[in-house]
């Protein structure tokens, strides 16, 4: 994993191949696709262990956090714009695709389900103890948007980032307020 991580930090996941991997590892061919099967299985693997890493962070920044709640999720959405801008692969990524190159953008989009399945249980969990008086499902669809709009501003920034931080924070809180429309299934 870790010459994976340093060949797309140096050049870029289209420039990454398993026999590359393998040879920066010290590892034979052979093993590089037992352990991952294909290079897509290497590109998914690489971007869960980063966002696991990055969701630690995340964490620090929800608990136990700022008594305001505004505060503190406004200070975690901040916190991913701002590790995501110092984390070289991540920002690898994010760069590829604002210059067009999108192939490891799925595994943040498309194919991100290990990716907004963590993130959305990391905020659920952190609103349901802020929020316990609300609804499942309306901690469930503050949960989905936060996460969802938060890699959307961080694939295509909207403005700056602690701007954003504040606005996403807003908009995501107001569905938890009493006086919020309620929670309805449109099934």
């Amino acid at each position: 994993m870790d010459a994976a991580r340093e060949l797309t930090c140096e050049a870029g996941w289209d420039q990454v191949s398993l026999s590359a991997v393998a040879a920066r590892a010290e590892v034979s061919r052979p093993s590089v696709y037992k352990e991952f099967g294909n290079r897509a299985g290497l590109g998914r693997a690489l971007v869960v262990l980063e966002t696991q890493q990055f969701l630690t962070g995340v964490a620090e920044a929800l608990y136990p956090g700022a008594p305001d709640s505004h505060a503190c999720l406004r200070a975690a959405i901040l916190y991913v714009f701002e590790e995501a801008d110092d984390r070289p692969l991540i920002r690898a990524v994010i760069t590829a695709a604002r210059e067009g190159s999108d192939s490891l953008l799925p595994y943040l989009t498309a194919r991100a389900d290990p990716i907004f399945d963590a993130g959305q249980t990391l905020v659920r969990g952190w609103l349901a103890t802020r929020y316990p008086q609300q609804r499942t499902e309306s901690v469930e669809m503050a949960a989905d948007v936060i996460v969802r709009m938060t890699i959307s501003h961080l694939v295509l920034p909207a403005d700056e980032p602690h701007l954003t931080a504040g606005r996403l924070a807003t908009a995501a809180l107001k569905l938890l307020q009493p006086d919020a429309a309620p929670y309805r299934s449109f099934e």
